[in-house]
């Protein structure tokens, strides 16, 4: 038994889980890696749209003496507090949690107020919050930092980072035909300004770099047929994307609408982020983002859903974007590294199974918990459960990736009695399909319950 009790920090104040600036998430580059010059938008250090730069988003450790949680004292020299069932099929116990009116009334009046207190906004959500209302949309935005605390400045917020998303469509989404005869039609409006005067028709000379055949690098259409294959890979993804939602999957026109506007939002961030482009399953996370804030009643957030879908989508990945760059996974912020912690923190609190699973069985976190990590658990649960989890996650003032592992930790700790008695093959298929009948509210609670990492890990300023 390892001695000495492993601790959290104890913060001083509310830690900002998303900051303003997401290290390098978001800048205007040309689909070549080059930052653009003289575009009509211009970004300000510190705003929400900037570019991600891999292993820019970097994790230190923190460590403090001062954040001991409280043992009784006959514990002292245990490391963990023991739990001797977490096995899901036990009864449940665990603290009566707030009625949904109670929660719904008491978000309703957190978020109405002038200035909203983000520390109560994340205990109250934290709890789950109540579907409907629209109330889960503004919330979200909140805590992932997109909104900001004062309600004044709700309105400025939302003005300026919809015309930036729109900005940045026009200028990277569109087909190099209409920008060529846009141009085209300023030109000749000035033409005709400067000689009114009627004359022969002439034919609009095409440059050798505007020609769609060109192979030059400062081609457009060069360009934009190097994301072809990018854009079929999006389009196979989303039709993949929960289909037994009819919101997502299907040939209804709400469900193409859907699709599309997502397939927006993806390959604007993959023109934006050359480095790392779009990986396979950003698609899982861009779901639930996109459906919570499509159901927003509001219509003026229900008809910019896009534009906020990205800018929440661009913050929620600035905690985990390492994880998506394969040349990055044996540094200190990539997915081996995140999996190295989640096996160290299951030996912390459960050293029985974590050997059972390392030595006995060898059923690696490699194994099933890389899409337990990468995708925030979007592929582990049916949706409704999903967007509970992930009102807990969004809610950690310590970050999305420290609830994350907790989550991952409790899964393996909920299924516990199955895993000692399974040999590799059992445990392997168990993990990789996790029973659906889980009690989420206990598996979070156990989540939120565990012993800390040997470490603190936070976002580098």
């Amino acid at each position: 038994m390892l001695k000495g009790k492993l601790k959290l920090p104890a913060p001083d104040k509310v830690r900002r889980v998303f900051p303003d600036r997401l290290g390098s998430l978001v800048a205007a580059f040309d689909e070549k890696g080059n930052e653009i010059e003289g575009s009509e938008f211009e970004f300000e250090s510190g705003e929400e749209l900037e570019p991600i730069q891999p292993g820019g988003i970097g994790f230190h450790r923190e460590s403090d003496d001062d954040g001991d949680e409280a043992i009784d004292d006959g514990d002292k020299e245990r490391k963990i507090r023991q739990r001797p069932n977490r096995d899901y099929v036990t009864p449940v116990s665990v603290l009566k949690s707030m009625s949904e009116e109670e929660k719904r009334s008491d978000l309703e009046y957190e978020i109405s107020q002038r200035e909203i207190n983000l520390e109560k906004l994340q205990r109250i959500a934290s709890t789950g919050i109540p579907d409907g209302g629209g109330l889960r949309a503004t919330a979200w935005k909140l805590l992932l930092g997109y909104l900001p605390s004062s309600h004044d400045l709700w309105d400025k917020q939302l003005k300026e980072s919809r015309h930036k998303y729109a900005n940045l469509k026009e200028d990277l989404l569109r087909n190099p035909s209409e920008h060529i005869w846009k141009e085209y039609e300023e030109i000749s409006s000035t033409k005709r300004e400067d000689n009114d005067v009627d004359g022969p028709l002439r034919r609009h000379e095409i440059s050798h770099e505007d020609h769609p055949l060109s192979l030059g690098k400062a081609s457009l259409w060069s360009q934009y047929f190097q994301y072809t294959e990018i854009v079929e890979q999006i389009d196979r993804d989303l039709q993949r994307t929960h289909p037994d939602l009819p919101f997502f999957s299907g040939e209804s026109s709400l469900s193409r609408k859907n699709r599309e506007a997502m397939k927006n939002i993806l390959l604007l961030f993959a023109k934006l982020n050359p480095e790392i482009r779009y990986v396979q399953g950003m698609n899982e996370v861009l779901a639930p983002i996109y459906y919570v804030f499509s159901t927003d009643p509001d219509k003026q957030n229900a008809a910019n859903v896009e534009a906020d879908s990205f800018s929440c989508f661009v913050r929620i990945l600035g905690d985990s974007v390492d994880h998506f760059c394969q040349h990055l996974d044996n540094s200190s912020s990539g997915i081996l590294a995140t999996l190295s912690r989640l096996s160290d923190l299951l030996k912390v609190n459960d050293e029985q199974l974590w050997h059972h699973l390392e030595f006995r069985t060898k059923v690696k976190p490699q194994f099933y918990a890389f899409r337990w990590i990468t995708l925030l658990l979007t592929q582990e649960f049916k949706f409704e459960s999903i967007l509970r989890i992930w009102d807990t996650l969004l809610s950690n003032p310590f970050g999305v990736q420290d609830m994350l592992l907790r989550i991952c930790c409790a899964m393996l700790l909920c299924v516990k009695s199955k895993l000692l008695s399974g040999d590799f093959v059992a445990n392997l298929k168990l993990l990789q399909h996790y029973p659906d009948d889980i009690n989420i509210e206990y598996l979070l609670q156990v989540a939120k319950d565990i012993s800390p990492d040997t470490s603190y890990y936070c976002l580098s300023p």
